[in-house]
């Protein structure tokens, strides 16, 4: 099982490699730890790592994906970055200028697709629309472009991150 997961500014791979019992194997940024973890109270967690010991404390944020991380010295905020967490950043980073490639941050259906290849687009215009996880987006343009390619169509099922239309 894989996970992204943001400390403070930074995203770090977290991928659970084994499990038994309270013995871990894991791998942060595909660097392989071998962990002990237990929960000793609720919330608060005891991990031996390299004969060291650690107690770390999680406090339940605003969200259920989010937590507050106490250590002895530190505190950390933590969110685990799902493929609804990906999407709902993308759709908050509409501000600024295009990009020159228009993907899904999630994988899906491509619904329609509204543009073909040497279409001029006026900003705000969507060009393609994607079902994924019971719900429909739409992808705009935010500037004035030219559509180079369109790389899908309807029917069609995307992965995440998979460019769907090259603008210029």
């Amino acid at each position: 099982m894989s996970y992204e997961i943001k400390i403070n500014d930074r995203l770090a791979e977290i991928e659970i490699l084994s499990r038994e019992g309270t013995k871990m194997q894991i791998a942060i940024d595909k660097k392989i730890y071998d962990i002990d973890i237990a929960e000793v109270e609720r919330g608060v967690y005891s991990i031996l790592l390299d004969n060291r010991s650690f107690n770390v404390e999680l406090v339940e944020g605003k969200t259920a994906k989010s937590y507050t991380v106490n250590t002895l010295y530190d505190t950390f905020d933590v969110e685990i970055v799902d493929a609804e967490s990906k999407y709902l950043m993308n759709r908050k980073k509409d501000d600024g200028e295009d990009e020159n490639v228009i993907a899904s941050p999630m994988p899906g259906k491509v619904v329609k697709v509204l543009v073909k290849e040497g279409d001029s687009v006026k900003a705000g215009q969507t060009v393609v629309v994607v079902s994924a996880m019971k719900m429909e987006s739409e992808y705009k343009v935010k500037q004035d472009r030219v559509v180079k390619r369109v790389l899908v169509k309807e029917g069609d099922t995307v992965n995440g991150d998979q460019p769907m239309v090259i603008i210029e």
